[in-house]
């Protein structure tokens, strides 16, 4: 008993020390191969051989468009960029840390520290953003892991029951069956195997799913988010805002889907649907940024954060047990600095410190500092009745 948990604490370190999907592929593949050696042989039929030529090819085709999705990257905003025409550049959102115009459909990834073209979101699997260059790639990379998956989860379940019904094969004279023989080892890894393959059915497979339809409307994650604030922003009115990019189903999977994987265009000038411009969804963009700017509070903060992401000590278990659901960072406060908040939680605030951007929003040359801190750390600025009237009364004369 104490081997069997010794060795799934080994399996357990070694899960996280991989941790990441390559990892678990590599481990299903090479079990699935040694298992599926006893239980279907490719060297004695060629229905063997045939099953094994296919997973490997599966094995391999999901390896080789993993890698092409890491290596090719997005495509980047070449770094000071700056559009043709400079009557358009009010239509275009600027970014500072790039020093360049962001062109349409692109975002600034703070892991990458770029602007991606058409960027859907950072992958830790790839260590790189999925987007305009190597989304073709990333969606193959779904595809064929999940298939390959479904394929491994059938041999490493065929296997895991002829080794566990051998004893009953050979006492009931059906020896040719018995040929799968499980040992402690080969039966641990069988089963932890069996496990990451369904895992991978599993949560790959519902990115895929997120992927294709990403597709199919010719819309990026980040796209959806923009599009539901362009409805929200319109409630209540006669306006409606229609997504540039949606070409119909045929046209939008044409925009990804090719034999070679490569995108078509150059990631700056893209189709468009009837109706719209070039700029419909940018300048939708600036709109939003200017609501949110509009709706920004200042907070002093009071008491110091520490940029923790579980500030137990210096904030306290309801703080530490309701942090906000996302990885955007955790910032360092002090003092006497001045947030201007945009999101508000229960107990965490997001905002960027004052002193990093000028007033109309821009950063002053500096790297912005934005992210969540414990909102008990700070309160609101709210100018006292005196110098509201002190203010009106300068302005009227």
């Amino acid at each position: 008993m104490l081997a069997v948990k010794m060795i799934f604490m080994l399996m357990f370190v070694l899960l996280v020390m991989l941790g990441n999907l390559s990892g678990i592929i590599k481990i299903i593949s090479f079990v699935t191969l040694y298992m599926n050696a006893m239980w279907w042989p490719p060297n004695l039929t060629i229905g063997g051989l045939i099953n094994q030529t296919l997973f490997l090819m599966l094995s391999s085709l999901t390896v080789f468009n993993f890698v092409m999705a890491a290596i090719t990257g997005p495509g980047f905003v070449p770094l000071g960029w700056k559009p043709k025409d400079p009557k358009v550049q009010d239509q275009l959102q600027y970014c500072t840390v790039c020093q360049g115009y962001k062109v349409p459909r692109s975002h600034h990834c703070r892991r990458c520290d770029r602007c991606s073209m058409k960027m859907d979101h950072h992958c830790p699997w790839i260590n790189n953003c999925v987007g305009y260059a190597n989304h073709a790639y990333f969606c193959c990379f779904l595809g064929f892991a999940v298939i390959g998956c479904m394929h491994a989860t059938i041999l490493l379940g065929g296997s895991l029951y002829r080794g566990l019904n051998r004893h009953w094969y050979i006492m009931h004279g059906r020896e040719h069956l018995a040929t799968v023989h499980l040992t402690l080892w080969t039966l641990v890894w069988c089963v932890f195997s069996l496990g990451l393959a369904i895992g991978v059915v599993i949560a790959v497979g519902m990115l895929l799913g997120f992927q294709v339809r990403a597709v199919v409307r010719n819309r990026t994650g980040i796209e959806d988010w923009i599009v539901e604030k362009a409805k929200y922003r319109r409630e209540g009115t006669d306006e409606t805002f229609r997504f540039p990019y949606d070409l119909g189903v045929r046209r939008n999977i044409a925009q990804v889907a090719s034999w070679s994987c490569e995108p078509i265009g150059d990631g700056i000038v893209w189709e468009i649907a009837e109706g719209c411009d070039q700029y419909s969804l940018t300048r939708e963009q600036l709109a939003q940024k200017a609501d949110k700017r509009a709706r920004t509070r200042r907070y002093s903060i009071v008491r110091r954060a520490t940029g923790s992401w579980v500030p137990l000590w210096s904030q306290g278990i309801c703080v530490s047990v309701q942090p906000p659901c996302t990885d955007e960072p955790r910032i360092e406060l002090n003092v006497g600095d001045v947030v201007n908040v945009t999101r508000w939680r229960k107990y965490w605030l997001f905002g960027e410190k004052a002193n990093s951007t000028s007033k109309d929003g821009q950063e002053n040359g500096k790297k912005s500092i934005r992210g969540w801190f414990p909102r008990r750390c700070a309160v609101e600025l709210v100018e006292s009745e005196d110098n509201i009237e002190m203010y009106i009364n300068k302005k009227s004369k």
